[in-house]
């Protein structure tokens, strides 16, 4: 593929999600929801969904961020709760007993190095627990309103498939779509292409018929089709 028109994949995108009926992902929601309530603390609530939200279904990571977000407002409020109160407050999200072990650590760290607040660098996000490049990018896209590009592994194998880039693992997909892909893309490439591998370019069978980025894709490494 010779060049690659993001514009007109971002507006088949677009359309595609408006016809959909698809809403905002949970991250989103929450932060937006806790805004209106406690602005000064929205990379908090961005931070503690974000880490709910991996391995997790939208709606189960609504619920459980905003049902831990009631109990534990800032850094200082989860810090004081016990690690199996946190777990059963997350509850059912993935891996809920990690989450809540990190999130007690994350809160901590908060409160002995960053005066209750989130940081907002990508060095210093990474080297908070459990926390890795796709939430850190979240963080600062959500909380901060600064540049970021999340990948995760949706948006690493429609990328590879449709002859974007040709990469190994996520975070060489960050890297090189950070070169290639427009800035006003950034935010909203994670969300678009998690929605389309989940809902028609699945990891298997991908329905390339119903695609709408057809003309935009090179069907790499793809054994069957629907």
């Amino acid at each position: 593929m010779k060049s690659i028109n993001w514009n007109l994949i971002f507006k088949s995108l677009e359309k595609w999600r408006e016809e959909l009926g698809a809403e905002d992902p949970s991250v989103s929601t929450v932060a937006e929801n806790y805004r209106r309530e406690t602005p000064v603390n929205r990379p908090w609530a961005v931070l503690v969904s974000t880490i709910i939200s991996l391995r997790t279904k939208d709606e189960v990571t609504l619920v459980s961020s905003e049902r831990l977000l009631k109990k534990a407002k800032n850094p200082a409020e989860l810090a004081a709760l016990k690690e199996d109160q946190i777990a059963k407050l997350i509850y059912p999200a993935g891996f809920y007993h990690n989450k809540a072990a990190s999130l007690k650590k994350i809160a901590c760290i908060l409160l002995e190095q960053y005066n209750g607040k989130v940081p907002s660098s990508m060095d210093e996000l990474l080297a908070l627990p459990g926390v890795g490049r796709k939430t850190a990018n979240l963080v600062l896209t959500e909380a901060f309103d600064l540049e970021g590009l999340c990948v995760d592994i949706h948006v690493h194998r429609i990328s590879n498939r449709c002859g974007w880039l040709k990469t190994n693992n996520p975070e060489e997909t960050e890297m090189t779509l950070r070169k290639i892909l427009p800035k006003k893309y950034w935010k909203r490439i994670n969300y678009l292409l998690v929605l389309y591998g989940q809902k028609l370019c699945r990891p298997v069978s991908p329905f390339c018929s119903r695609c709408v980025i057809k003309n935009c894709c090179s069907r790499k490494n793809i054994d069957r089709f629907r």
